[in-house]
């Protein structure tokens, strides 16, 4: 879960790498380093952020058109500037950096221990010392030896002082992108770095190795035989993944919802008959028809907004729908059929545990698709279709816009279904209808942001809180948990209201808070009722309601209020007030929101 930058060209190799690296540094923020290529390498690391390295290499001299450069998150041995990437060989003539886990690291380390001297705790030293064992004047086929002695995943980037105008990379579970360039080109493990200087990209597959220099790319597979790749054009530009603004991206992305909420939809619903068409599903009519069980796919937050698309599969489409998270799938024996759709929920698209996953139900016969946010990402190229959900960058590592684009997505999806199945056209176009004062109601809701604030500070030194919510709010309180402890470090549970009784009841008290989803629905009274019983127990309450809502204000002062929608799609509005709630209470505490501790972007290891 680390990010990769690497240069070949004719430019300064020195600031693209750094400029590249705070790109990416939403992927890792561990440590970070730098290595230039210029008759001999030079190598500067530092534990921290990219400003930490940044400023380290103030008044260096790294002169040189060919560089490689790395973030990190920890996870073969500890944070310290010896384990930071790059990583030498013995001789220091070739230098590494690598993203991935190498299983077998213990084992070809073992080996290697006679000839080769170790100075970290790190698996991507150990596959340095092994190219640097095979290295017989071709750094590519050095590469490609070693890897076939590895076990594991790795996105690896190589350069040796004695081929300096050349890079070596490769790509097995982690992803590598390559900007195409005049006589240069970007290496990197996603977009974002090259944003600046090209929109002309080649995804590196898995079991590929790529040949660089600045007059030519080649590319082959770990046979050695030659591939041809197609170049592609990314949509994103450099401005989009700016703060235009705002204190951080974090706030930014929150306040993105209501435009891209727009872009998630547009196109794809017929409002006169009531239904969506999103072409990606790839599925004729009969095999359509054909299915009998959805699988959503996901960890995390995407694996809530997979639990609001449940609610929509079952209550529209008749279809029964299953949410598992991805990280267990493999291990669980999992009944997956040749009448099963799988859907893959990722805001990145190389979430490792949910490729593997679909993997996995692929190769039981299911029908495997995509919701992504990343164009050309893993997922997004290995599914036989799937839809994109054009959030557009999200670079604050807590996701605010791509779960509600995610659960935008879903509706549209169960809506094609359901119209086939048993949604008539009048349903339909309530609920396009319903669908398209989302964004309008979204800015209501952020215009109350000074409100939120002061709530999240009025309780921000609480260490406990719970969210309850019902129905479809159970997965909206689930997410508002989540958020608050992420960027917080706040202590937060999540249940259903019902659930409350059952035993969570007994922690409740007069420094315990209570976040509830009470807004008007079919549960309404329900948790109503279970609110009571957690003012019984005197603790705390703070209610998201619905707008004119009075019986709201007698239960609590904390009220925010929303505005009215069809029950189905409450969680688009209802997250919202969590998301600024677990936002202020985490800049009032002083922390990062854009990289809260111990987290990464993308989680491309198992």
């Amino acid at each position: 879960m680390c990010g990769i930058v690497a240069y070949i060209g004719k430019k300064q190799a020195s600031p693209i790498l750094i400029g590249g690296l705070r790109r990416l540094e939403y992927r890792g923020y561990d440590s970070a380093g730098v290595a230039i290529l210029d008759k001999n390498i030079k190598r500067i690391r530092s534990v921290g952020k990219i400003d930490n390295l940044a400023e380290k290499i103030k008044n260096q001299d790294l002169s040189g058109n060919i560089g490689i450069a790395h973030t990190r998150w920890a996870t073969h041995g500890g944070v310290s500037e010896v384990n930071a990437h790059p990583h030498f060989s013995c001789d220091d003539d070739l230098v590494i950096v690598h993203n991935g886990i190498i299983e077998n690291y213990r084992e070809l380390k073992n080996e290697l221990l006679t000839e080769h001297n170790f100075v970290s705790e790190t698996d991507t030293e150990v596959l340095a010392h092994l190219i640097e064992k095979y290295y017989q004047g071709n750094l590519k086929e050095a590469v490609t030896e070693a890897l076939s002695r590895v076990r594991g995943t790795y996105g690896l980037v190589a350069m040796h002082t004695k081929e300096p105008n050349k890079l070596v990379a490769a790509r097995l579970g982690s992803p590598l992108v390559i900007g195409v360039g005049d006589k240069e080109y970007y290496i990197a493990s996603d977009t974002s770095p090259m944003l600046a200087y090209t929109k002309n990209v080649i995804f590196l597959d898995d079991g590929e190795v790529a040949e660089i220099t600045p007059e030519n790319l080649q590319i082959f597979n770990l046979q050695s035989e030659a591939i041809n790749k197609n170049v592609e054009q990314v949509d994103w530009d450099e401005a989009q993944a700016q703060k235009f603004g705002f204190p951080n991206f974090m706030l930014k992305e929150i306040y993105d919802q209501p435009i891209v909420f727009q872009d998630a939809i547009r196109g794809r619903y017929d409002l006169d008959g009531g239904t969506a068409h999103l072409g990606g599903l790839n599925m004729t009519i009969d095999e359509m028809h054909s299915i009998k069980k959805i699988i959503l796919l996901a960890c995390g937050t995407a694996s809530y907004a997979a639990m609001i698309g449940k609610y929509a599969f079952e209550r529209l489409a008749g279809i029964s729908t299953e949410v598992e998270i991805a990280s267990e799938f493999r291990y669980s024996d999992p009944i997956v059929g040749r009448d099963t759709l799988v859907f893959g929920i990722t805001q990145s698209g190389e979430t490792a545990d949910t490729l593997a996953a679909l993997r996995e139900a692929k190769r039981k016969g299911a029908y495997i698709r995509g919701i992504v946010n990343v164009v050309g990402s893993t997922i997004a190229r290995e599914t036989d279709g799937g839809t994109y959900i054009h959030a557009g960058p999200e670079l604050a590592v807590a996701s605010t816009k791509a779960y509600t684009n995610m659960a935008a997505i879903m509706f549209l999806y169960a809506l094609q279904f359901g119209r086939l199945n048993r949604t008539s056209v009048a349903t339909g176009q309530r609920l396009l209808a319903a669908l398209l004062e989302i964004p309008e109601k979204m800015e209501i809701i952020l215009k109350q942001s000074d409100k939120i604030k002061t709530i999240a500070e009025k309780y921000k030194d609480n260490k406990n809180f719970f969210f309850l919510g019902r129905g479809v709010n159970v997965p909206v309180a689930l997410e508002g948990s989540l958020k608050l402890k992420e960027i917080s470090y706040v202590h937060s549970e999540a249940y259903p209201g019902g659930e409350m009784k059952h035993g969570p009841i007994a922690l409740l008290s007069p420094d315990f808070p209570v976040f509830a989803i009470m807004t008007k629905n079919q549960l309404y009274e329900k948790m109503r009722s279970n609110i009571e019983e957690v003012r019984a127990r005197k603790a705390p309450v703070i209610l998201v309601a619905t707008e004119g809502d009075e019986m709201a204000k007698k239960i609590t002062e904390d009220v925010i209020y929303v505005p009215p929608t069809m029950e189905l799609l409450e969680p688009l509005l209802n997250t919202i007030p969590l998301q600024l709630f677990a936002y202020h209470t985490a800049v009032s505490l002083g922390r990062d929101v854009d990289r809260p501790r111990n987290l990464a972007k993308s989680v491309t290891v198992e």
